[in-house]
């Protein structure tokens, strides 16, 4: 099914620079509407404007396309609904008239949408219904194919199962892919359409479908598009490997650029790698992910896990010490632990980052240390989880530290980025690296960040996906 907002085109026009900000809307449901039940797949939304000629017909053109976020109760009996990503069409669609959308339609079909396009208020369609107008939109308006594509991806969304190798490494890499995002501040939606890529072996971004150019931002992306990409634009690191680019930019020109690389099948591949370099003040922050057993809660802690603890204390080690207030950190921790919890359900989990637990690599030692991780009595064992840590960092907790530079390495170059990467990959790991390049000042990203105003969601997205070097299937 569908909704169908339908207001009238002045009281669009006093908003169209509002949702062109904000790009999302919530609007009231009428009694009459019921909302649909919560579910994987979110409905999409048709927000038409509507006119009238001097005899009283009515001249209606789609302008907006976007998918129900969130359905919610406003008071006692009225509910709502919010639209988020809500899109500005790229051309101009016509509803009514010989040649309108609505003639391709059928009577009954047609009958339908009047019922459920009535000014002023939300309707809801059938999903045969949109069906018909999204085919009917991709033959009569070509140029709307990449922003249905974009929608249709995150309104159905693949489940990923946590028993098939590949759905487990692209579950990883989908996190921490979420993360970058979330600590560079672009927009969640950005990096959210995805369908599977054509082999199990590829990076997850190798699914990523980036959002069509708005025609506000085309003269902006020709200009920026030429050094859309940079650190990781030309990897190459042995037979194999296949690295995919995406680039984000906002309209002050910062920019954040995520590579995905994976040099391994799958079956072999050894876990997941997230690290995120903030260009302008030189420094990053690792992670590296962990599966919490589903049933328990938590992981045994074995020599090669201990192994991969020492790894990261000489990852740690590039970092400098600080020489300056911008350079100060909560603590020399620049490698932290992900224990990562996905649900045996995975329809359970909302499209956010996956719970878990962060742990900074020296409070893994201690915890080694102490009687709290001991298994059953009596036993050598050690294990790590729920049950185990009183205290850890959780998702929005480590994404507030990164985010304000209070977490990080100080005084890395690019040049050590790209050789760690190059460790990791080469050791076996899938690897999500994101690079955000920005001449903010450190008090310009500090109010950024700590600003609650609205903020334009706007961006411009170039992808750069390589073919692989040979076929792992």
């Amino acid at each position: 099914m569908a909704y169908i907002v339908t207001l009238t085109a002045s009281e669009l026009n006093s908003i169209r620079e509002k949702l062109r900000i904000e790009q999302r809307l919530t609007k009231a449901l009428p009694r009459a509407v019921r909302p649909v039940e919560p579910s994987l797949t979110r409905p999409m939304v048709l927000l038409l404007s509507e006119a009238a000629t001097t005899t009283g017909q009515r001249i209606r053109h789609l302008m907006w396309l976007g998918i129900v976020v969130q359905q919610n109760t406003v008071g006692a009996v009225d509910r709502s609904i919010t639209v988020d990503p809500l899109r500005e069409c790229m051309e101009t669609i016509p509803l009514d008239g010989h040649d309108g959308l609505l003639n391709r339609l059928s009577a009954d079909f047609r009958d339908e949408f009047e019922q459920a396009s009535q000014t002023g208020a939300v309707g809801m369609c059938s999903h045969t219904l949109w069906e018909a107008i999204d085919s009917a939109l991709r033959e009569a308006h070509p140029g709307t194919i990449g922003l249905l594509d974009w929608l249709a991806a995150q309104a159905n969304p693949p489940v990923l199962d946590s028993s098939d190798a590949a759905d487990r490494s692209w579950q990883e890499q989908q996190d921490a892919t979420r993360s970058v995002v979330r600590i560079s501040d672009f927009p969640l939606s950005a990096l959210a359409a995805w369908q599977r890529p054509p082999s199990r072996h590829d990076p997850y971004l190798a699914g990523l479908i980036p959002q069509p150019v708005e025609h506000s931002l085309i003269d902006h992306d020709v200009r920026a598009s030429g050094e859309a990409f940079g650190l990781f634009s030309e990897w190459e690191d042995g037979v194999g490997t296949r690295c995919d680019v995406h680039v984000l930019r906002d309209a002050s020109g910062r920019y954040l650029e995520v590579a995905n690389v994976n040099a391994t099948p799958v079956e072999s591949r050894f876990g997941t790698d997230m690290i995120y370099y903030h260009e302008p003040t030189m420094s990053f922050t690792f992670v590296q992910y962990k599966r919490l057993d589903s049933r328990k809660g938590s992981i045994r802690v074995d020599e090669r896990l201990r192994s991969q603890l020492d790894r990261l204390d000489e990852v740690a080690k590039l970092s400098s010490p600080p020489s300056r207030p911008s350079d100060w950190r909560l603590g020399n921790d620049s490698c932290f632990l992900k224990l990562a919890y996905w649900p045996r359900d995975p329809e359970s989990l909302t499209g956010g980052l996956t719970p878990g637990m962060y742990l900074p690599v020296s409070y893994v030692r201690l915890l080694l240390e102490d009687d709290c991780t001991r298994g059953r009595k009596g036993s050598e064992a050690r294990l790590l989880g729920y049950d185990q840590v009183e205290r850890h960092l959780v998702s929005t907790q480590f994404v507030e530290l990164v985010k304000h530079g209070l977490a990080g390495t100080v005084g890395t170059t690019a040049e050590q980025l790209r050789a760690l990467v190059q460790r990791r990959v080469s050791a076996g790991h899938s690897v999500v690296v994101a690079t955000e390049f920005s001449e903010e000042t450190t008090i310009e990203r500090q109010r950024r960040t700590r600003s609650r105003a609205s903020k334009a969601q706007r961006y411009f997205h170039k992808a750069q996906k390589p073919e692989p070097l040979f076929k792992l299937d």
